[in-house]
């Protein structure tokens, strides 16, 4: 999930430029199938060999407006992901695969006996660990990896520059295992040169609950990324998953591999143009001054929701209720138990470590109930080749739910999915959450976060534009792997713009 810029003005999108025959593959031009094949090294992958009429062809079975809708836009990340030539190999749904062909269910039947116990081998002079987190030398070599050499945006500009807080909140979660943990060493000097990770975590997936593995930080020292690791760490991760049972896995990328369950879109909010522009994150518009740019994201410095405060460990059980509710109206979402509620909103760092997440709920101040609740964390990003920042603070737009989204509901057990509330309830839940998301922009803007990023998913698509967000330049593909489901909306359209009337169906935040 590299850091994207914002894109304003707003280019015409791939998907934006073709007719709508194209959008459907009967009449895609030469010139498009390319651009398609050439950002997307995966589907080329499965294509190689093939003349300009049978890829015409296969292209007519696939919904292409879902592949160019957030389809990559190249960039020097490319050559780090596996080729489909791994991915072939995998339980993952194939691009030429009818969406919605079978039932939804596993795509691999799951079988300990068949589990390696133990690993693949490596190449000369590297050698596999365990990366012991709860070991401070240890998770500081996990950071300084990631620091220097986890994905960077396409120019080279801005890479994440995650917090040893950070990983011990991302990485740490309950139930998580040490074994998930997955690093390569030197063997020579020990040090560490690749890493991958996975946290357990209980998925509802349509009508289905799994028991998945959530994989993250996938990095490789820039100078063995020609050694064609990333595959043979994907192998290793699922090996270890597998021999505690566990045989899906959710994950995302900024490019298309097979085949995404859904794409969102990266917005950005201003909080601090001016830094922003200077770090060359935010453009300056056409017809625009920086005085009138610094005017138009003003916030005033106080909060109006009335009853708003800081989540407490009182409110846990009210605000597990609450967001179980809410987010069991979106197609994809977690299950999360009291323990992961306390552990993902209200985590506290070591002393002397860096804040890392923030949670208020709304308290009715009759009832005493909580009716709302919205959180935000922070993940930093560092400037390359910048004399002035070295540094963007950013927010990222966290979990949230409200109770107005039931209003139509007499029976509590029985939730109505996002967007298919009545418009009376639409109407309420949009002007309560711009509200709540207007209050939570003027905080982030109190701890001095330069902007806020969010992504089209849960209801973002109902104030995103309202509160300013712009476009970004980046999307974001969510992936099941041995698993098998139809797309999911991810809360645009066929050109990549914000679709209001269908919303999304993505009730998962990864980090």
């Amino acid at each position: 999930m590299p850091p994207k810029k914002e894109k304003q003005p707003e280019r015409p999108s791939a998907s934006s430029s073709t007719s709508k025959s194209e959008k459907d593959g009967k009449g895609l031009s030469p010139d498009a199938i390319q651009l398609l094949l050439n950002n997307n090294p995966a589907l080329a992958g499965e294509m190689q060999g093939m003349d300009q009429n049978s890829i015409a062809e296969l292209l007519k079975k696939l919904k292409v407006g879902d592949l160019m809708t957030g389809m990559a836009t190249g960039g020097k990340n490319q050559k780090d992901m596996a080729s489909y030539k791994f991915w072939s190999t995998q339980p993952v749904t194939r691009f030429d695969e009818p969406d919605a062909a079978l039932p939804d269910g596993p795509i691999r039947e799951n079988d300990l006996s068949r589990v390696k116990t133990s690993p693949g081998e490596l190449i000369d002079g590297f050698e596999w660990v365990t990366m012991d987190l709860t070991d401070e030398h240890e998770m500081n070599e996990v950071y300084d990896l990631l620091t220097g050499h986890y994905v960077e945006d396409q120019e080279a500009m801005f890479r994440f520059n995650y917090s040893a807080s950070f990983l011990d909140w991302a990485l740490k979660s309950p139930g998580w295992l040490k074994e998930w943990h997955v690093g390569v060493r030197v063997s020579s000097s020990r040090k560490l040169v690749a890493f991958i990770s996975g946290i357990p975590v209980t998925l509802k997936v349509r009508d289905n609950i799994i028991k998945c593995s959530e994989i993250n930080f996938l990095c490789i020292h820039k100078k063995l990324r020609s050694k064609r690791l990333t595959p043979v760490l994907i192998k290793e991760i699922t090996r270890r998953c597998n021999l505690k049972e566990v045989w899906n896995a959710i994950y995302t990328a900024g490019i298309i591999l097979p085949k995404p369950v859904a794409t969102c879109r990266y917005y950005h909010r201003s909080l601090n143009w001016l830094k922003l522009h200077e770090t060359g994150f935010s453009p300056l518009p056409h017809n625009m001054t920086k005085a009138r740019m610094i005017s138009r994201y003003h916030l005033p410095t106080e909060t109006k929701t009335v009853g708003l405060r800081e989540l407490t460990a009182a409110d846990l059980d009210q605000t597990h209720k609450l967001l179980t509710r809410y987010l069991n109206r979106f197609e994809m979402a977690p299950v999360m138990d009291r323990d992961e509620i306390e552990h993902w909103f209200l985590y506290k760092p070591a002393q002397g470590k860096e804040r890392v997440v923030w949670c208020y709920v709304v308290e009715d101040p009759e009832t005493k109930k909580i009716t709302d609740m919205f959180s935000f964390y922070a993940l930093d990003s560092s400037v390359i080749g910048n004399k002035k920042h070295e540094t963007i603070h950013a927010a990222y737009l966290f979990y949230y739910a409200s109770t107005v989204a039931f209003e139509d509901e007499s029976d509590e057990s029985k939730d109505v999915p996002s967007g298919s509330e009545s418009d009376a309830v639409k109407k309420k839940l949009k002007e309560r959450l711009n509200a709540l998301a207007h209050d939570a922009l003027i905080l982030a803007k109190r701890y001095n976060f330069d902007v806020c990023n969010g992504l089209t998913l849960m209801d973002n698509v109902l104030f995103l534009e309202q509160q300013k967000f712009g476009a970004g330049d980046g999307n974001l593909h969510y992936y099941l792997f041995n698993w098998r489901t139809s797309m999911i909306r991810g809360g645009v359209d066929e050109t990549n713009r914000i679709d209001e009337k269908n919303g999304s169906g993505i009730g998962v935040v990864m980090l």
